[in-house]
């Protein structure tokens, strides 16, 4: 099965489209290899590893479905491999934004906010 395929059967990616998109900017790997082709023919007991800041995700392939799976069964279909500390990791960064979020520190200003830094700034 293509790996764009394989990784929104398994809700790993929302839409096939995006998977690909996912796969071409360099966010996959196959048993430690770095794919850019969506293409490539995933099979049963390779590794999958996926870039989510700042860490990689480690999956087992277990099983290959015929199409998209609900979320019940995907358990039977991988694995999560990733290391415990890499996962801490994950956890702290993730804890770390919403602390930010909720103190108001936010990544792109308001309309009324640019407005005021333009007045502010004297634009």
């Amino acid at each position: 099965m293509r790996i764009d395929k394989y990784l929104w059967c398994v809700r790993l990616q929302k839409t096939r489209s995006k998977a690909t998109k996912f796969i071409e900017a360099g966010n996959v790997k196959i048993n430690g290899e770095e794919i850019k082709k969506a293409s490539k023919e995933i099979k049963i007991d390779q590794n999958i590893s996926i870039r989510f800041q700042p860490i990689w995700r480690t999956w087992e392939v277990l099983d290959i479905p015929k199409s998209r799976v609900g979320a019940k069964l995907v358990p039977g279909l991988i694995r999560e491999i990733t290391l415990e500390e890499d996962l801490a990791v994950l956890e702290e960064v993730q804890r770390q934004n919403r602390e930010n979020r909720l103190k108001g520190m936010v990544g792109r200003p308001t309309k009324k906010n640019r407005r005021d830094l333009n007045d502010f700034w004297g634009d």
